[in-house]
């Protein structure tokens, strides 16, 4: 962050200073006391826990002052902290932000979408430090506190950034874009995550395209163009996008397209090397192709490519720097992420799930080769609840199950309370298949399926599974560990690490 002055603080966040130097100078912003430091200003936010407690603490860490939203005399004592106070210090967190954020004229790119959100930005941010500096979001920073402290992250150096906005709500993205003031946007697509709080998926593409209203006029957009709600607009979004003089630039494979877009950038094959990189051939609308390659794993990448080559291109980029961009490319954590050791490879998948993530992490555990010279392959997924589904829950988790049972897949350990329905799901199917009833389940007879109602329930089947791995170089166990964030899946594959 570059230095600002606590006068310009105040204005900013149209407080009240009680005490300390308007010249003062102002290295940092902090709402956790475990990250103050030297020059710090401590926003005292209020919540599960009250800001307000920690001050002491963060006094002592270094900061120089705090903005609070009620009495804190006593609690400052004889220290020379400043203080400045107002209404409410989440909204002053936010419009700090939006002030600092227009001391910058570079390219912001804003990245949402019900799917892939941190995996786009993640290939952004590669493609474009190519070139540029670029500041990307950490970890989960991507809500009405995170987005504010990305922003903090900007300074004098920087020549890019990439900002990621989740919700689930309306208006929450409404809120974020207001702040990060994008100049370029892009939306993965529009899925059923959050159903239970947005009511229809139309409703999700209302509140995602509320990252418009914080945009310049004439401004570009990288949208799926195998999403069929992100190619027929409803028309009270196409009215506001041709208002705002915004341009639309779509994406997408030539398997899957929605016929009649026009394509920016199409993938006329997509070649999954699975464990090692994701290559496809890249068509653009001027009739040239170029090779693309990142270090990941499975087929879905390819949307990731695309809109990052789409936004470098954009934003003038040559193929070559793409390319190298591309290259430096590495996964966030728990997020395909693979973790081998001798005879066992596990895929930590388990930082969020919804039906379409779901399906696509099933599909390439599904798709890694068995025919690996002398390989013996155990392909396991292991799949908690997926949450704030709303009234379709049961389906959308039975529909998981009956996937299963067509992949190439041999053991399904469902846990939660959900994870049930995703047991019954492919229970059903290969009864179905079984039977005759509803077509033939291409792997579906050799599928195993366990179910259990808490996540730390299936430890004891994870040892079994385990057992012995390693000892035999032709066999080898491959684990797929997902579920919603509120399961901690990771704390399963963390287990298995250790077997």
């Amino acid at each position: 962050m570059d230095r600002i002055t606590l006068q310009e603080l105040v204005q900013a966040v149209r407080g009240d200073l009680l005490r300390g130097d308007p010249a003062q100078e102002i290295t940092g912003v902090c709402t956790d006391t475990r990250q103050a430091g030297e020059g710090d200003v401590f926003f005292a936010l209020t919540g599960e826990r009250d800001g307000h407690d920690f001050i002491p603490a963060a006094l002592t860490a270094g900061a120089a002052g705090c903005v609070v939203s009620r009495d804190v005399t006593e609690t400052v004592g004889g220290s020379s902290a400043f203080l400045v106070r107002v209404e409410d210090t989440t909204r002053a967190l936010g419009d700090l932000a939006r002030w600092y954020r227009g001391r910058f004229d570079i390219p912001v790119i804003g990245v949402t979408g019900s799917v892939g959100k941190t995996t786009t930005k993640e290939t952004i941010a590669a493609v474009l430090g190519a070139r540029f500096r670029t500041l990307k979001t950490q970890g989960n920073f991507n809500n009405h506190l995170g987005v504010p402290l990305t922003i903090f992250g900007l300074d004098s150096s920087c020549e890019a950034a990439v900002i990621e906005m989740g919700m689930n709500h309306p208006g929450e993205i409404r809120y974020l874009t207001g702040i990060a003031r994008p100049t370029m946007a892009v939306i993965t697509n529009i899925g059923d995550a959050h159903l239970e709080n947005m009511g229809s998926r139309e409703n999700t593409l209302r509140a995602k395209c509320e990252i418009f209203e914080g945009m310049p006029r004439g401004s570009a957009a990288v949208f799926s163009g195998d999403d069929e709600l992100l190619t027929a607009l409803p028309e009270d979004v196409s009215s506001s996008l041709a208002e705002g003089d915004h341009r639309i630039l779509y994406v997408g494979t030539e398997e899957n397209c929605i016929p009649g877009t026009e394509l920016t950038l199409r993938a006329v094959q997509v070649r999954d090397r699975l464990a090692d990189r994701v290559e496809c051939d890249a068509s653009s609308a001027d009739g040239t192709t170029e090779t693309l390659s990142i270090p990941a794993l499975g087929g879905h990448m390819v949307y990731p490519m695309l809109m990052a080559a789409a936004v470098g291109r954009e934003l003038g980029l040559t193929w070559e720097e793409i390319r190298r961009g591309m290259r430096a490319y590495t996964a966030a954590p728990m997020r395909m992420q693979v973790i081998s050791r001798e005879g066992v490879t596990l895929i930590n998948d388990a930082y969020n799930a919804n039906p379409q993530s779901m399906k696509n992490a099933l599909r390439i555990l599904s798709n890694i080769s068995r025919l690996e010279t002398g390989t013996w392959l155990y392909k396991v997924a292991v799949l908690g609840d997926m949450l704030e589904l709303g009234p379709t829950e049961e389906s959308l988790h039975r529909e998981i199950g009956s996937l299963a049972a067509t992949l190439d897949i041999d053991l399904l350990i469902a846990v939660g309370p959900r994870g049930r329905w995703i047991a019954d799901g492919a229970r059903d199917a290969v009864r179905d298949a079984m039977q005759g009833i509803a077509g033939r389940v291409s792997r579906g007879y050799r599928l195993r399926i366990v179910d259990y109602p808490e996540r730390d329930d299936a430890r004891e089947k994870l040892r079994q599974v385990l057992d012995g791995a390693g000892t035999d170089p032709s066999d080898r166990r491959i684990l797929l560990f997902k579920g919603s964030r509120g399961m901690r899946m990771e704390e399963l594959c963390n287990y298995a690490a250790t077997l």
